[in-house]
């Protein structure tokens, strides 16, 4: 016989519990393991009142935001339908049944008021980090940096070629005077921007695998032994500054963790001199990393490698035997030229060497006479060379792809592939909150502890 579902509940009261229904392996219950909020709460204190209506509990509102960044519910307002309905989320948020979901526009109100006052989610990132280093999780052996571009809430219709049609067509909000603000204090801007967007103006206008759109970038440090994210960091979209959040990165690792990787891997567009000679010279770690060089560009020539120099007399030797030497050339102010506005020293042959040199057509069939231009930091070069020659190298070149498959996680399975806030600040909300729960999944993966659900025996 063909059952019927009952017309109307068959019970008027029932005996339910929460936490009963919570697998004891659920991914919720496995990162409720690892956080802690009576810290965060006392960090909020000074930003809240004395007096007055109590307001909605900050845990709640970090708990609601982490469990969307977890399963990629982007939608604030879809987020808190989601609480209401599902049972492992309202056990995660600590409410009840008949508990009631704070509304979407609480989170608003909190993200550009409080919770950017006191950094609290920077604060909240750094604890997790801290977790992951108590737990062994960190072993600061080698450490690889990435950048990866995210689109912008901006569109390229509602943008300006110039800063006096900015000035003209701009509006007051948030992100506009974040911009402005920025330029007073310290400018972002390294180069002229092709496009400025009217609502976002500190994204980046790019052109990445299509056409071209406003990005910012989303900067990684990992641990490569578990590929723990040990910091972040937002820039706009642009190669100089993701070089130097790098170095912004390790530093505040080494000030909060009080530790410094052997080693570090990246790819070709953190090769600068600069950046090379930091790494070696200032904080003794090996740069893994692909020489950045412009300097050969004709194959059909002598290159840099032909040339070989004598450090003690400070001069090149040709393939010849003959010398080039720095310094030798006179202005007419009766300076010699030093550095270059490239950070380089140029070192010159005599032309009469040159001009009855069988090598001549290799080497410079153009000029006069043959000339290089060392790098002031070609000592870090070099020993870079080495490094990139060695047979540990072709490893490292596989473990810096670990952080690759984080921005795949981030942009596939987060969805996180475009932002919802606008602004330097809310890119940097957003990345960082993502990074924070991509490290509680892979802590709750290594060093969860299920639940012992034995019972006891009677005495």
């Amino acid at each position: 016989m063909m059952g019927q579902l009952p017309q109307q509940q068959n019970a008027l009261f029932y005996d339910f519990c929460l936490e009963k229904h919570i697998p004891h392996d659920h991914l919720l219950r496995q990162i409720d393991q690892f956080l802690d909020f009576d810290s965060f709460k006392e960090h909020l204190k000074p930003h809240y009142s004395h007096t007055g209506r109590p307001s909605i509990d900050p845990e709640l509102m970090i708990r609601m935001l982490l469990l969307g960044y977890c399963y990629g519910i982007r939608s604030e307002r879809r987020l808190c339908e989601e609480v209401h309905f599902n049972l492992a989320y309202r056990w995660f948020c600590k409410l009840g049944l008949e508990d009631d979901v704070p509304d979407h526009s609480s989170f608003s109100k909190n993200r550009h008021g409080r919770f950017r006052e006191s950094d609290l989610f920077r604060l909240i990132f750094d604890s997790v980090v801290h977790s992951c280093h108590q737990e062994g999780l960190i072993k600061a052996e080698g450490f690889a940096s990435d950048a990866s571009y995210i689109r912008a809430d901006a569109a390229w219709e509602n943008s300006v070629f110039t800063e006096d049609e900015f000035e003209c067509r701009r509006r007051n909000s948030r992100a506009v005077n974040e911009y402005l603000d920025s330029l007073d204090e310290k400018p972002l801007q390294v180069a002229t921007p092709k496009r400025i967007s009217l609502t976002d103006p500190i994204a980046r206008w790019k052109k990445k695998g299509g056409p071209a759109r406003f990005y910012y970038s989303t900067n990684y440090l990992i641990d490569i032994a578990n590929n723990i994210i040990v910091d972040v960091e937002a820039t706009p979209s642009n190669n100089i500054l993701e070089v130097d959040s790098t170095r912004l990165m390790i530093e505040r690792v080494e000030q909060k963790l009080s530790i410094k990787p052997k080693r570090l891997m990246a790819d070709t567009a953190y090769g600068t001199g600069p950046m090379l000679d930091w790494l070696v010279q200032e904080k003794q770690i090996e740069p893994y990393i692909p020489v950045w060089d412009k300097a050969d560009q004709n194959p059909e020539t002598f290159s840099l490698k032909d040339f070989k120099f004598d450090k003690e007399k400070n001069r090149y030797i040709c393939p010849a035997g003959k010398e080039l030497t720095h310094g030798r050339r006179k202005f007419k102010n009766g300076k010699t030229a030093s550095v270059t506005k490239a950070s380089t020293m140029i070192y010159r042959a005599y032309k009469p060497d040159c001009d009855a040199c069988k090598y001549k057509m290799q080497c410079t069939p153009t000029d006069n006479a043959r000339k290089i231009a060392r790098s002031i930091y070609e000592e870090s070069r070099e020993i870079t060379r080495k490094i990139i020659e060695s047979e540990k190298y072709a490893q490292s070149f596989k473990d810096r792809r670990k952080v690759e498959v984080l921005f795949g996680h981030l942009k596939r399975i987060m969805k996180l592939d475009r932002l919802r806030l606008r602004g330097l600040t809310g890119a940097s909300d957003e990345f960082i909150l993502a990074a924070t729960a991509q490290n509680l999944k892979k802590l709750a993966q290594q060093r969860f502890k299920p639940p012992d659900h034995r019972i006891a025996a009677p005495a």
